[in-house]
């Protein structure tokens, strides 16, 4: 992942983020301190075993830089949180429908109505807005509309998706 992932801090500024496989945790790049050289300790079952592996999570806003790792185990719930999270924010309805211009209509918005209809593309000809609309069902066709005509939306993306 990179800064370009959309991820931003609590003021909008992008965020980096820096994931790694495998290995120690991202604040330990070296490893395992070595073992004393006066001579090995008694060892404990936790030290016999190799340790589990982990994922390495950076994080670089411009405030500073953040470091986490996690087991494989872990990744894959967070993983499964963010996908039921990012579904449930797009397909959650809006508590009101909102009225945009039909110039003004982007990709994914979705109509309101008794049939689910969402943007595919939208394409301004002077004053002239040719809407190409898809189905639940997955039927595609495009209508013409007014540049300035209300269009009502259950659910309108946010910009730049």
């Amino acid at each position: 992942m990179s800064s370009g992932t959309g991820i931003t801090d609590a003021d909008g500024r992008p965020v980096a983020v820096t994931v790694t496989t495998g290995g120690p945790a991202p604040r330990d790049p070296a490893g395992p301190a070595p073992r004393d050289p006066a001579g090995p300790t008694p060892a404990t079952p936790e030290e016999d075993s190799a340790p589990a592996p982990r994922i390495g999570i950076r994080l670089e806003p411009p405030t500073g830089e953040l470091l986490w790792s996690c087991t494989p185990e872990a990744a894959r719930e967070l993983a499964a949180e963010l996908l039921r999270a990012a579904e449930e924010t797009e397909n959650a309805p809006a508590g009101h429908p909102v009225t945009v211009e039909a110039g003004r209509l982007r990709r994914g918005d979705v109509r309101d109505g008794d049939r689910a209809m969402t943007v595919e593309s939208a394409r301004t000809d002077g004053s002239t807005v040719h809407v190409t609309w898809k189905s639940g069902a997955g039927r595609s066709w495009t209508q013409a509309y007014a540049a300035d005509a209300a269009i009502t939306l259950k659910r309108r993306l946010p910009e730049g998706r």
